[in-house]
């Protein structure tokens, strides 16, 4: 077992048993606000390209994959009343806990991307690929307001595309240089300074 994997456990652990209880409320909650099932389950690309499926919380209409795009931009109108809340809090990656517990992700690690956007990778971005995927990384931070920037082009999934995802993968790529259990507990303690501010 890595250093990062222990790291990880050690957080995670406890911390799925502190949070159950709110997460079983966030769950009765989504139930309540609209017609379909309270966890979203998607597949996105692991590490060396592995596919698996990642957890959310649910916060758009069912069938929302079918409606439109699978970027989500602010104003969205497939985002239910109460899902909007919980993005704005964050709220909804709580599942993915147990993506870390199963080890398909680690609790800092770059955010892993649906195949399509991985099909559009150059051979250099694909080396972001050999990092194991997690719930927060510089890049979160950087684009907390992601769904908003994309409100503002004119076409948001080609500026996607070509400006945001390739400034993430930079990102994550430089993170990894330097990366340890330090530089991980720093990226966790910023990320909840955003989100308490928020």
């Amino acid at each position: 077992m890595t250093l990062k994997r222990a790291f990880d456990l050690l957080c995670v652990v406890p911390g799925l048993l502190l949070l159950l209880p709110l997460m079983a409320v966030l769950a009765l909650c989504i139930k309540l606000d609209s017609k379909g099932p309270i966890l979203f389950c998607q597949t996105r690309m692991g590490r060396m390209g592995k596919p698996f499926t990642i957890y959310k919380f649910r916060t758009m209409v069912e069938d929302a994959e079918g409606r439109g795009l699978q970027l989500t931009v602010r104003a969205d109108p497939r985002i239910t009343c109460y899902g909007r809340l919980l993005r704005d809090l964050k709220l909804d990656e709580l599942p993915q806990l147990f993506n870390v517990l199963k080890g398909d992700m680690s609790l800092v690690g770059p955010r892993p991307e649906v195949p399509r956007y991985v099909e559009c990778y150059t051979p250099e971005q694909r080396k972001v690929l050999a990092l194991m995927p997690g719930i927060t990384d510089p890049a979160s931070i950087k684009y907390r307001d992601e769904s908003g920037l994309l409100a503002t082009a004119e076409a948001p999934e080609k500026a996607y595309i070509s400006e945001i995802m390739p400034e993430k993968i930079r990102l994550n790529l430089e993170y990894a240089v330097g990366s340890s259990v330090w530089t991980d507990f720093k990226i966790i303690i910023y990320t909840l300074l955003k989100i308490f501010r928020r």
